[in-house]
C-alpha cells in the first residue's frame, strides 16, 4: 500500500501518454520489494516521499523545495545541485534530495555495461530515479543525501572513468550531436571539438567564477540537433562555404515517383505524388531555388544553409565540400521572457587543432563578460544591454553584413573618435567646442 495518498498524481496517468508518475511508483516499489537483500544507503522510501511532496506541491500550488544551498564534492565547485524540503518532518526521505549531474559521453555514446554500472551505483547510494538527458546533455541523478555526495563521485572518478558536469555559474558540460560518427551531414567532428573544449576548460567547468552559466553545444549541421542555436551561449554550427552539389538524375528520379523523398517511409509522412515546387522550391527561404531545362538550379551565393532542401532530397543534394562551421553567441531559453536565439558572431571558420582561433574568441568573449556582466546576467543579456558592437570590440572581429538580423532602424551611427580620419576629427572637435560656449 502506498505510504502518501496521491489523488492529484493519480490523474496525471489518466491521459494517453506515458507519465513519469508511473514511472516513480513503479520504482518505489521495486525499492520496497529489495529492501531486505539490499543495504540502501539512504532512505528506501524516498521515492514514496517524493511523490508525497510533489502531490503537497500540487495541492498548495507553490513549491515545497527550498533554495538548494552550497553543497558539493571537495575540489569541485560544480556538479552537484542542492535540493532541500521544507518539510523534512513529514517527508524525511527527501530532507536531503540532492541531485547530480554526470558528464555524458560525446555523442552519448556508450555501452550496456557501462549504464549499468552507473544504475547499480545510484539505486545503492540515492533513489535510482534518473534523467536520459537533463536540457544540459548531462546523465541526472536525482535525489540523494550530503554524506553520499563524495562516495558516488569516489566511485564515479575511481571505478567509472567518469567525471561530474557543471552546474552553478560555470562553463556548463559541453554537449554535441551524433556528428560525423552516424551522420552524412556533419560538416565537422563535433566529437573532437566537443572532447578538447571540455579537457581545456576543466577549471571552468569545475569551479564556478563566472556571472551566470554559459553554455557550449555544438552541432554538425544546420539541422541543429541538440538546438544550439536556441540554448547555448556559444554555439557551433557546422556549414560549408561552397556550393551545393546536384545529382540531376536524381533530381528527376524524386520527381518521377522512384525514389521516396525525406526518408520514404521512415519520415512518418505520406507524400502522394512528389510536387517539386511545392515541397522544395517554393518552401525555400531566400527563394534562390529555380527549375530550368527540366534541371534544378541553385544560385548558392543566396543559399542561407537551412537544409531543408538537402533533408527532402538528400540523394538529389548534398552538403559542401568546403567545411567548417559558424559560431552564434547569445541564445536562452528563460521561462518568463521568451526564447532569445543566437546571433551570428563568427560566420565561418574551419575546425582544426588546436582550435586556436575559436579558443581566441571563446576567451575574449569571456573576458568581455566577467568583467562587464552583471550576477546572474546571461551573456545574450548582456549583448542587448551593451550592444553587438561592444562584442565586436570585445573580441576583434570586424562588422560582417551576416552578423546583421534585419536593416538597420536607428539612423546614428557614432565613431570612436580615433577611426576618424583628420577631417572629420577637426569637424567634430570644433562641433564641441562651439556646444561648450
Amino acid at each position: 500500500m502506498a505510504k502518501h495518498e496521491t489523488p492529484l498524481l493519480d490523474q496525471l496517468e489518466s491521459g494517453p501518454w506515458p507519465s513519469f508518475v508511473s514511472d516513480l511508483k513503479q520504482q518505489a516499489e521495486v525499492r520496497a520489494k529489495n529492501e531486505e537483500n539490499v543495504e540502501f544507503q539512504i532512505p528506501v522510501d524516498v521515492v514514496e516521499d517524493l511523490l508525497g511532496i510533489l502531490e503537497l506541491s500540487y495541492k498548495h500550488g507553490r513549491t515545497h523545495w527550498k533554495h538548494g544551498g552550497i553543497v558539493g564534492v571537495f575540489g569541485y565547485g560544480g556538479g552537484v545541485i542542492g535540493r532541500y524540503c521544507d518539510q523534512p518532518q513529514e517527508f524525511p526521505g527527501v530532507a536531503h534530495f540532492h541531485t547530480m549531474r554526470v558528464n555524458q559521453p560525446s555523442g552519448k555514446f556508450y555501452s550496456t555495461e557501462f549504464l549499468r554500472k552507473l544504475c547499480d551505483l545510484w539505486d545503492f547510494r540515492g533513489s535510482g530515479v534518473t534523467n536520459m538527458h537533463g536540457s544540459t546533455g548531462d546523465i541526472i541523478f536525482l535525489g540523494t543525501t550530503t554524506p553520499q555526495l563524495e562516495e558516488i563521485f569516489y566511485e564515479m572518478t575511481h571505478n567509472f572513468n567518469q567525471d561530474l558536469g557543471g552546474s552553478g555559474s560555470n562553463l556548463r558540460t559541453p554537449s554535441d550531436c551524433i556528428g560525423a560518427a552516424r551522420c552524412e551531414y556533419a560538416c565537422y567532428d563535433t566529437h573532437a571539438l566537443c572532447y578538447h573544449l571540455t579537457q581545456e576548460y576543466q577549471d571552468e567547468l569545475h569551479r564556478p567564477a563566472f556571472p551566470y552559466k554559459f553554455k557550449f553545444k555544438f552541432d554538425g549541421c544546420p539541422n541543429c540537433c541538440v538546438a544550439s542555436i536556441a540554448r547555448a551561449d556559444m554555439s557551433y554550427i557546422g556549414t560549408w562555404r561552397d556550393d551545393i552539389p546536384i545529382d540531376q538524375e536524381a533530381v528527376q528520379a524524386y520527381i518521377g515517383g522512384e525514389i521516396q523523398p525525406n526518408g520514404g517511409a521512415h519520415s512518418g509522412r505520406d507524400w502522394g505524388p512528389f510536387d517539386i515546387q511545392k515541397e522544395v522550391i517554393d518552401l525555400c527561404p531566400t527563394d534562390c531555388m529555380w527549375m530550368k531545362d527540366n534541371k534544378l538550379m541553385i544560385d548558392n551565393k543566396e543559399c542561407n544553409r537551412c537544409m531543408h532542401c538537402i533533408n527532402v532530397m538528400p540523394r538529389a543534394l548534398r552538403i559542401g565540400n568546403d567545411r567548417g562551421l559558424s559560431i552564434l553567441v547569445g541564445a536562452k531559453a528563460p521561462i518568463l521572457d521568451g526564447a532569445q536565439m543566437g546571433s551570428m558572431l563568427v560566420p565561418f571558420i574551419k575546425a582544426e587543432e588546436p582550435y586556436d582561433e575559436i579558443k581566441e574568441v571563446i576567451e575574449n568573449i569571456w573576458d568581455w563578460w566577467m568583467e562587464e556582466g552583471k550576477n546572474r546576467e546571461r551573456l545574450g543579456e548582456l549583448m542587448k544591454r551593451q550592444g553587438f558592437q561592444k562584442l565586436l570590440e570585445a573580441t576583434g572581429l570586424d562588422p560582417d553584413p551576416r552578423m546583421v538580423q534585419e536593416p538597420r532602424s536607428n539612423p546614428y551611427i557614432f565613431w570612436n573618435e580615433d577611426e576618424v580620419e583628420g577631417g572629420w576629427t577637426r569637424d567634430i572637435n570644433e562641433f564641441r567646442k562651439h556646444h561648450q560656449r
